[in-house]
């Protein structure tokens, strides 16, 4: 790989986020030369993005911060098909209404990252229904279509272990594809948009834009791709024993979202700082270079830092707090996560294993009764390892709660609605 001398490339080297470009050389001469504008396209297909995204979310920041114009695309046309590349199944059909509404939820998350009031600089929205919704379907094959072979589209990773897997891959699908690289070239016609990223499975995709725009007349176009990141153990980004960790605060609690980057893995730790946080690089290779029990005060500035851009400072700082007090003093704080239980219920008494399906902590009263025999299990901070245990008001402590732990990092407030 080259050594880039544009601040962008240069800052996405220092720091991990690339994988491959398109033309190392021209790419950095176009960063060199003028502002770029580039995009990452997202299709709505829920309210919240999750940890998974959180590398491209950066790709578009750190793109704005050294000056160029990030566009955000929103998949309003292509979320009503669905991205095939390497799923063994169709993406359930969205209607148009539930698409609207996840579009909705995720501005919320990308203004935390990006500033789209900021004058010329200002980052763009952009939703991709307003091309391809109106579409002419003849006018787009004979326009579009003629320029994709199909033998070379099935050559395609993404198509090919969907095929090799003797899965169905359906018309609908097949044609993703095809919109979006014709996302490429209509922001190219439009925005002047030079440059689409994403992470590396996106790499066949992107090359047909590329090729798509040099059929159709657009300047040159690039792409860069990330690294799909695992964590050092193997365990796929955004995911935690208790399902994706999301990045709506309505989805994901501060505290969980904190926790979940304090309990980052030894040697990911460095990794995720470049990645996942602002700090500056030199403040960055201190805070890698501390090992032994020191390690676990770096967790917690990167579960700090991350959490911070998204929830904002205070937030996260309280989350810390939150952590300490409850890990380091041994109290139950009121800003846990917390459940409400009616009063009556709570007088009659609930079983300890339907409660904690209840609140979250397991999927299963089978998967309570393992946590019981394992000896992970704490109500109100006391060890239970019965399965008959009963919980109700005679439980509820003076702070007017019932504290629910599972092992040392998982806690639940039960709270008398």
């Amino acid at each position: 790989m080259s050594e880039f001398k544009s601040d962008f490339l240069h800052t996405l080297q220092e720091r991990g986020f690339i994988h491959q470009t398109s033309d190392d050389a021209g790419l950095d001469a176009l960063f060199n030369k003028e502002t770029v504008t580039a995009y990452i396209g997202y299709d709505p297909t829920a309210s919240s993005l999750h940890v998974g995204h959180l590398t491209q979310i950066m790709l578009l920041h750190w793109l704005q911060a050294t000056g160029h114009r990030p566009i955000s695309l929103m998949g309003g046309g292509t979320g009503m098909v669905g991205d095939p590349s390497f799923k063994d199944e169709a993406r359930k059909l969205m209607t148009v209404d539930m698409i609207e509404e996840n579009i909705a939820s995720l501005k919320h998350v990308f203004a935390n990252y990006l500033n789209y009031d900021n004058g010329a600089a200002s980052a763009l929205m952009i939703n991709n229904a307003e091309w391809l919704r109106p579409l002419n379907y003849l006018e787009f094959l004979r326009d579009v279509g003629r320029h994709f072979s199909v033998n070379r589209m099935l050559a395609f990773d993404s198509v090919k272990t969907r095929l090799d897997r003797e899965h169905s891959l359906s018309f609908l699908e097949f044609n993703y594809m095809i919109l979006q690289a014709y996302d490429f070239v209509e922001l190219a016609k439009r925005y002047d948009c030079r440059l689409q990223m994403g992470g590396s499975d996106q790499w066949g995709n992107i090359i047909n834009g590329i090729d798509l725009g040099h059929r159709m007349g657009t300047p040159q176009l690039y792409a860069l791709t990330s690294p799909l990141l695992t964590t050092s153990s193997g365990a796929k980004m955004g995911k935690s024993a208790s399902g994706a960790v999301w990045l709506n605060a309505d989805v994901l609690s501060v505290y969980d979202f904190w926790q979940y980057w304090r309990n980052t893995e030894d040697a990911d730790v460095g990794r995720f700082l470049k990645l996942f946080t602002t700090l500056p690089m030199t403040e960055i290779n201190r805070l890698s270079a501390i090992g032994g029990a020191e390690l676990n005060d770096v967790k917690k500035i990167l579960a700090t830092e991350v959490t911070a851009i998204l929830h904002g400072r205070a937030a996260a700082e309280e989350a810390a707090e939150t952590a300490r007090k409850t890990f380091e003093e041994g109290a139950t704080s009121a800003n846990l996560p917390s459940i409400e239980v009616p009063a009556g219920e709570l007088e009659a008494g609930i079983g300890i294993l339907s409660l904690f399906v209840r609140a979250g902590l397991a999927e299963s009263n089978g998967k309570v009764r393992q946590f019981l025999k394992d000896g992970a299990v704490r109500v109100n901070d006391m060890a239970s390892n019965d399965d008959r245990q009963i919980i109700g008001a005679g439980d509820i402590t003076a702070d007017g709660v019932i504290k629910l732990s599972l092992g040392k990092k998982k806690h639940i407030l039960v709270r008398p609605a």
